[in-house]
């Protein structure tokens, strides 16, 4: 991953802490785990698949639910066993008792 400085656009290398230009400080970003491919349990309409799709890859759900109801009509029944898989592959969001 190419890293520039953002004061005057000089390129890094990785391990760079203050900029070899201009010296300013180049933040460090934290990691981000990503969210994991779970149905959640609340904001689903049907089994919760689009939702989960949704949040997982940052779309948003009326958008994917939309496609969904569109792929259902025009694939010739693709979007439905995509659907049904991912009703049976895509894990439910386990329930914590606190």
């Amino acid at each position: 991953m190419a890293l520039f400085c953002q004061s005057c656009g000089t390129g890094l290398p990785p391990s760079a802490r203050f900029c070899s230009n201009c010296g300013a400080v180049v933040p460090v970003v934290p990691y981000m785990a990503g969210r994991p491919l779970v149905r959640p349990i609340a904001g689903r309409q049907v089994a919760g698949v689009c939702i989960g799709v949704a949040q997982t890859y940052g779309f948003d759900v009326a958008l994917v639910r939309i496609l969904t109801v569109v792929g259902f009509f025009f694939s010739g029944g693709l979007v439905f066993v995509a659907y049904l898989a991912g009703w049976i592959g895509i894990p439910e969001e386990s329930v914590s008792l606190q």
